[in-house]
């Protein structure tokens, strides 16, 4: 049986989708779902991958087989920047058709595949190709990391407005507690609001509280 791959977006660049990747894969591997993570482009890096090494460590494991062969970070880009820049700046363009194999290796051996983008959606990974581009056309379900900062309510509606106008299905929505403002009042207010919307607009979405490790 093919494994279900989860493709990982967040509403802003360190909006915690790391760290709720991370601890997703930790949380489905105890409920006894086999589940490994994945990055599809990373940036800022030479030879390995940081997102992978923080998801190990969250799930408080050493590096897979899988991540020495490095097909779970099969294009790492030296520039700390937007894919698009980054692969100018190295010489050489992302080879998807490495990053599609990768994918496919996981899946054979596992039963969730959660694989990260960089930042947010609208992210360009060329410059032809959007994030969104790209997860259309693979047709995963998306978990979309949101949280309690101030501007998150608009940051999250703009990502549902495109979500829906592409018509991507939307999984989950990731809110992270560990990334709350320190204004509780907005907090909670955030999280009342989003999961309202998300009744009305979104009502098959499961909502995920990503808690503080």
């Amino acid at each position: 049986m093919t494994a279900q791959v989860f493709f990982v977006s967040g509403i802003d660049t360190g909006i915690g989708k790391t760290y709720a990747t991370g601890y997703l894969a930790k949380l489905w591997n105890a409920q006894g779902y086999r589940t490994i993570t994945q990055k599809l482009v990373q940036t800022g890096n030479i030879d390995i991958s940081e997102d992978i090494e923080k998801h190990r460590q969250i799930m408080q494991i050493d590096f897979l087989e899988e991540d020495h062969q490095k097909i779970t970070m099969p294009e790492i880009f030296s520039y700390p920047a937007s894919p698009h820049l980054a692969t100018k700046i190295d010489g050489r363009e992302i080879d998807f058709n490495k990053i599609e194999k990768a994918t496919q290796k996981l899946q054979e051996k596992y039963q969730m595949v959660l694989l990260e983008g960089a930042g947010g959606l609208m992210v360009p990974l060329t410059d032809h190709i959007l994030t969104i581009d790209y997860l259309a056309q693979k047709k995963f379900p998306l978990i979309l990391v949101s949280s309690g900062r101030l501007g998150s309510i608009n940051h999250t509606l703009l990502s549902l407005e495109v979500l829906k106008a592409r018509k991507i299905e939307l999984y989950a929505l990731a809110y992270n507690l560990n990334d709350e403002s320190k204004d509780e009042v907005i907090s909670l207010d955030t999280a009342n609001y989003l999961k309202h919307y998300l009744s009305i607009h979104f009502p098959h979405t499961q909502w995920i509280d990503i808690p503080r490790l």
